[in-house]
């Protein structure tokens, strides 16, 4: 199909201690999982986008080499300017060209989601969210989580056998 990546990951991307846990998360933890122990390649800013590159341009021509679009979902990434852009044409390509499928990782109580794009509320509406809770942060490098299986259910299928 064309396609590079299974997924391009959008997160917050300014450095507070909140955000501490969730680049943790996609630097360390998804990879680790979705690409060590289930065979899935991702699209990370900031590890797969390099200096010097256009970023607005390269985060366009990865997501269009990608199969889906995973988007962390956390107060800081709902009321960030500065990834407005990558969201903004996530969910362009994901909606209006459909050709993208969008899967929502709750990395914390968004409680309403009133605060939220009209785009990402008509996702949720359609799809729900995948919640990370707590108690998973015991296991958190085990593929076989409830976590870990609602998105390898809705990652494309891997190519390689485990």
């Amino acid at each position: 199909d064309g396609k590079m990546y299974d997924a391009y990951v959008i997160y917050p991307k300014n450095h507070t201690s909140e955000a501490n846990f969730v680049e943790y998360f996609v630097y360390q933890i998804m990879p680790d999982i979705l690409e060590n122990k289930c065979g899935y390649k991702l699209c990370i800013y900031g590890r797969d986008i390099y200096p010097g590159e256009d970023a607005a341009s390269a985060i366009e021509k990865r997501m269009q080499k990608s199969r889906r679009l995973i988007i962390l979902l956390t107060q800081q990434l709902i009321h960030s300017k500065e990834d407005a852009y990558d969201q903004h044409i996530a969910l362009y390509n994901a909606l209006i060209q459909n050709d993208t499928k969008v899967i929502l990782l709750e990395m914390e109580m968004i409680g309403i989601y009133g605060n939220l794009q009209e785009s990402l509320r008509f996702i949720i509406k359609q799809q729900g969210t995948i919640k990370w809770k707590e108690e998973h942060t015991v296991h958190p490098q085990s593929p076989n989580s409830k976590f870990w299986k609602q998105v390898r259910y809705q990652m494309p299928l891997t190519h390689r056998s485990s």
